[in-house]
């Protein structure tokens, strides 16, 4: 368990005026707290097979049906770990000619760590070693690929703590209705661009062994 400082970004308490059970059931609130850690939470993510789907579940659905993509494990990882009393951040990574992938963030020891779900095996969690976000995220890069094997990682957000829509949107961890205000809000942040004009025209593609590797259990369907 994170120290105190830790478990706040910009002053925002982690817990809601709900008491600390933000909707959910007793039985989900004990299947969260069974995964006890970020690793658990990882675990958990890499267990579920990934959902291939315009769609943007709660946790409570992607709790219950036990599947989901980038975005929805994304938000359920921050929804977790705002239960085991870490603050519920989201960091965007912003691509060219590739789709944005969404990460979850915590701290411990005053350093980064993500928890991630990806259909490209590179993409998932980081343990938390960065002493900041842009080390946390240039550490996307490599394996931040499409399946042209370009290198499309291009910027980062500020985390964004998903308490704010405690207020404009009561009930979203455990809503039946999609969270495309979420998304919608990531996108309208401001990036932090990582490369120049002319490191981007430097960028050649990687090999097709990364390509393979990063390819490992991928879904297409």
């Amino acid at each position: 368990m994170p120290a105190r400082q830790d478990r706040q970004v910009s002053g925002t308490n982690a817990l809601a005026p709900s008491g600390g059970n933000f909707g959910f059931t007793r039985q989900e609130l004990r299947r969260l707290r069974a995964l006890r850690s970020p690793v658990g939470i990882q675990r958990a993510l890499d267990r579920m097979p990934y959902h291939i789907g315009k769609t943007a579940w709660s946790p409570r659905r992607v709790l219950a049906g036990g599947t989901a993509h980038c975005l929805e494990g994304a938000i359920f990882a921050a929804a977790t770990l705002r239960v085991l009393g870490f603050p519920p951040l989201l960091l965007d990574l912003e691509a060219v000619q590739d789709t944005d992938h969404v990460i979850a963030v915590y701290r411990l020891n005053g350093h980064w760590g993500a928890i991630a779900k990806s259909n490209f095996s590179g993409l998932r969690c980081r343990a938390p070693v960065y002493r900041s976000l842009r080390e946390l995220a240039m550490s996307y890069f490599e394996d931040y690929i499409n399946l042209r094997g370009d290198r499309t990682l291009r910027a980062y957000s500020r985390p964004v703590n998903l308490a704010r829509f405690d207020r404009t949107h009561p009930g979203w961890m455990t809503t039946g209705t999609d969270l495309w205000f979420i998304p919608d809000h990531l996108v309208d942040i401001p990036h932090i661009h990582i490369l120049t004009p002319t490191l981007e025209k430097s960028l050649s593609r990687v090999d097709r062994r990364a390509l393979e590797a990063g390819l490992v259990g991928y879904r297409a369907h």
